[in-house]
């Protein structure tokens, strides 16, 4: 599968509202809430996007939306998605890799998010990738589920700084 991460871009918003619709059972963002998360929010979203193959035209796979608040050390990774045709692939994990690189790069010490109780593939990849629980948050979703707080520290430790100098 070619994919390539890059910055989501103002002419994603059509194709960005239709991933949300085929990929999120709930809780999805309206056109216009993803046109703000676009241009006016505090915010960075990266797109995972499949290379046009045959002629076809490129197609979104994933996204995911980091949020930034002034003069705060961490980020909250406030909306991911990956289409269903592309789960199992590793797409998650790389989206994910590529969000804290882009907070590590702003020198944020802590990356924070919120996930479904009951998405269990969610939560072991976000466990695999070193997020640890944090808070429980009842009645957080729209149709009433639970959450998990989760975050991880973006803070390298000093025994892994003295073996990336040396």
């Amino acid at each position: 599968m070619n994919v390539t991460l890059r910055q989501a871009l103002g002419h994603d918003l059509d194709a960005l509202y239709r991933l949300e619709q085929v990929a999120l059972a709930g809780d999805r963002f309206t056109r216009r809430q993803l046109w703000h998360l676009l241009n006016r929010a505090n915010a960075l979203t990266r797109v995972a996007e499949q290379g046009a193959g045959d002629g076809a035209p490129p197609r979104l796979l994933g996204y995911a939306t980091l949020l930034f608040r002034r003069g705060a050390r961490g980020a909250r990774l406030y909306s991911f998605c990956v289409h269903p045709d592309a789960r199992g692939s590793g797409l998650g994990r790389r989206l994910l890799e590529t969000v804290e690189a882009d907070a590590h790069a702003r020198d944020l010490d802590l990356l924070r998010l919120e996930v479904r109780a009951d998405n269990r593939v969610a939560l072991g990849l976000y466990r695999r990738m070193g997020f640890r629980l944090e808070r429980w948050l009842s009645d957080h979703y729209e149709d009433g589920c639970a959450a998990w707080q989760m975050a991880k520290s973006l803070q390298v430790e000093p025994q892994a700084a003295r073996l990336l100098e040396g």
